[in-house]
């Protein structure tokens, strides 16, 4: 005869011991330890990379043989001529981004959410999702294409009473700020719609009916009854996106600019990449560059949160 181990039952209010959970869950444990690892070796152990921030770092002598200098890097990044460039076009990228980047993924899942034909709202949801799996280069070679002095977009703006010119060659007005946003838009705003859509369908129709029999319209029934049932997916789209707002686009910036529009292109992730492999090699300096970033962008997710749990109740952790 066979005898079965039984597990011990858990008082209800008891503080669960991390072994039981993990006798409970070991299955789930195992799924995720792939994910740890990949986290503790690419993600966690470089961070110690940090280090050549406080030193005036060489190659060749490594983490534990270069000279420990403090905050001589901070000074010297925060004293150049282009750190104040680096920051202002970071925070306007940013600002636009986190503006009209996250306001047009809602609008667009409230307008997909209006469609009554579901063959051409799905055509529609795959065209917008398309863009979303090109790579970087292939978007900003588009951009190329079309912005050039011959291309279509320029001449479809010659047309209208632009003047003929290569638009990502302009660094007099803040051209590339338009053209790094559209992008942003442009790729995003498909993909970006996906959690939206699905927090609208999981609304119940009979709101909508209920609220429609007594005469609400369809942008009322939008604003009292769809929006604010998705709002707390709003909220932790928001705390998210603040957070990586700073970053300002890495990839596109970095494909597109050119030396005579770094006065509205370079941004500080650009700045960065250009301390560390650029003519100057300058690890430490990059590396301070880099913490600064990470300070400011941790900083600010933080805070959203916070603000999002004092105003909305909703919040992310």
């Amino acid at each position: 005869m066979q005898t079965t181990a039984v597990q011990p039952a858990i008082r209800p209010g008891k503080k669960i011991t991390w072994r039981q959970d993990f006798r409970k869950n070991w299955l789930v444990y195992l799924i995720m330890l792939p994910a740890l690892v990949y986290l503790v070796i690419f993600q966690y152990l470089p961070m110690f990379g940090i280090v050549m921030a406080f030193e005036d770092f060489s190659v060749a002598k490594g983490y534990f043989g270069s000279d420990w200098i403090w905050f001589e890097n901070f000074i010297e990044l925060f004293t150049s001529e282009e750190f104040p460039r680096a920051l202002r076009n970071t925070l306007v990228m940013g600002a636009l981004n986190l503006t009209i980047g996250f306001v047009m993924p809602i609008l667009f899942a409230f307008l997909l959410s209006m469609l009554n034909n579901r063959r051409f709202k799905r055509t529609i949801q795959t065209c917008s999702y398309i863009p979303n799996f090109l790579s970087a280069v292939v978007v900003c070679s588009l951009a190329t294409q079309f912005l050039d002095r011959d291309g279509a977009l320029t001449q479809l703006l010659t047309a209208v009473g632009f003047k003929q010119q290569n638009w990502l060659a302009n660094g007099d007005i803040p051209v590339f700020w338009i053209i790094n946003t559209f992008m942003n838009v442009w790729t995003g705003i498909g993909w970006g719609s996906i959690v939206y859509v699905a927090s609208i369908a999981t609304i119940s129709g009979e709101l909508h009916e209920a609220a429609a029999i007594d005469g609400a319209t369809r942008f009322q029934r939008m604003t009292k009854i769809t929006l604010p049932c998705i709002m707390p997916m709003i909220v932790m789209m928001l705390t998210l996106q603040v957070g990586i707002s700073f970053v300002a686009g890495f990839d596109k910036v970095l494909l597109l600019y050119k030396p005579i529009t770094y006065e509205t292109a370079d941004c500080l992730s650009t700045y960065t990449y250009r301390l560390a492999f650029g003519t100057s090699q300058n690890y430490g300096l990059s590396s301070a560059s880099g913490l600064f970033q990470s300070v400011v962008a941790t900083t600010l997710l933080i805070l959203s949160n916070y603000l999002n749990r004092k105003v909305s109740g909703s919040a992310l952790f």
